[in-house]
Parts: structure tokens; C-alpha cells; sequence
């Protein structure tokens, strides 16, 4: 809602370095406006200098004039023309917005992120291993590694179904676990093998 008379910072176009205030921006539309390249130049000089003011703490960078500049060209709107004393090609890349960085695994391995990526890495070669006693072996153990990690995450519950449907889904159904005959190792519910975890007990005398 406006409100004749009044003045409000919603109400205002938004800055574009709100660190130098208001008034700074209004020099700077006043310097783009200027008819001559020399009065242009004159007032950008003025204006720098009220932003060094403005920010005193920028003289601890390095090169903070290249920066105060590159400012100035941001906060025209790429419009003041002038003769830089810096080159400002790159000062628009100040206010670019990083892109989105990809995931590192797959969206389905990422949901069950409670394997972790050497499962990951496991699944993969499984996929690719021939048939054998070898593959049988890893397969054993990847199993067993999984039942470990659902016993961890879940507070010492873990479900042999669970295990071996993950196992088959994210092995493109290579690896299909008969739970008939397949063994899991005894575990404790946090997902050590069972006698593990315990302290010594100490000899009575």
C-alpha cells in the first residue's frame, strides 16, 4: 500500500550494492546522466572516493580500487560511460549465481544413503562379475555388510527380505538371495558380530 507523502524503502528500487547506501546509488545515476565523457569521469572519481569512505575496511584487500570500480560499473547498470582506469570485464561475475552442483550418486542410490558409497562401489562390481564361487563370496559378504548398516541406522532393526530385495534391485537383479538356504552371520543389534562390542570381564581373585 503507498501512502501519499511517505517514503518507503519497499517502495524503492532495488539497490544493487546495498552496502554503499542510497544516496551513493542516486551520484551514480546522476554521473550516468552527465552530457560529457569529462564530467562523467570527474563525478566517478568523487564517487569512488565516497564509497572508500563509505567502506574503509575495504583498504585491507588487496587490489580494493579494481574492486570499487568493478562497484561502480555494477551499480550503473553497465551504463556510465567513461575511459575505466580498470578493466571491469569481469565485474559482472561478481553477482552471477553459482550453478547447481550435480549429485555425486545416483537419485536411487542416494535414497538409500545409509549404505554409503563402497556399497555403491560393491553393487557396481558385482553387477559385472561372472558367475562362481568368487561372486558367490561377495555377494556373502555385501549382504552381510548391509544387514550391518540397516542394524546401525535403524537401532538394531534390520529385515533379511529388505536386505536381499536391495540387493537384487540395485544389483539389476544379478544377485538374488535365497533366503531358504543363505545364512546371515550372527550380529548384535548394533550390527557387530555377535561377541564383538563387549568389554573384558574382569578375573576375580
Amino acid at each position: 500500500m503507498e501512502i501519499k507523502g511517505l517514503d518507503y524503502n519497499t517502495q524503492r528500487e532495488k539497490l544493487v550494492m546495498p552496502e554503499y547506501g542510497r544516496e551513493i546509488q542516486k551520484m551514480v545515476d546522476i554521473a550516468v546522466a552527465l552530457p560529457t565523457k569529462e564530467e562523467r569521469m570527474r563525478c566517478a572519481k568523487s564517487i569512488i572516493k565516497q564509497m572508500e569512505n563509505k567502506i574503509p575496511m575495504m583498504h585491507e584487500n588487496a587490489g580494493y580500487q579494481q574492486t570499487l570500480w568493478d562497484h561502480l560499473y555494477l551499480m550503473s547498470h553497465q551504463q556510465l560511460d567513461i575511459d575505466w582506469p580498470y578493466d571491469i570485464s569481469n565485474a559482472e561475475k561478481m553477482t552471477a549465481k553459482p550453478q547447481p552442483m550435480a549429485h555425486p550418486v545416483k537419485n536411487e542410490q542416494a535414497r538409500l544413503r545409509h549404505y554409503g558409497r563402497l556399497m555403491t562401489a560393491l553393487f557396481e562390481k558385482l553387477k559385472d562379475m561372472p558367475e562362481g564361487a568368487e561372486r558367490d563370496e561377495l555377494a556373502r559378504q555385501t549382504a552381510n555388510q548391509m544387514k550391518r548398516d540397516l542394524l546401525a541406522w535403524g537401532h538394531g532393526s534390520a529385515d533379511d527380505e529388505k536386505v536381499a530385495d536391495d540387493l537384487a534391485r540395485f544389483t539389476d537383479g544379478k544377485i538374488q538371495l535365497d533366503l531358504s538356504s543363505f545364512r546371515f552371520d550372527r550380529m548384535t543389534g548394533n550390527g557387530l558380530p555377535q561377541g564383538e562390542g563387549k568389554g573384558k570381564r574382569k578375573n576375580k581373585k
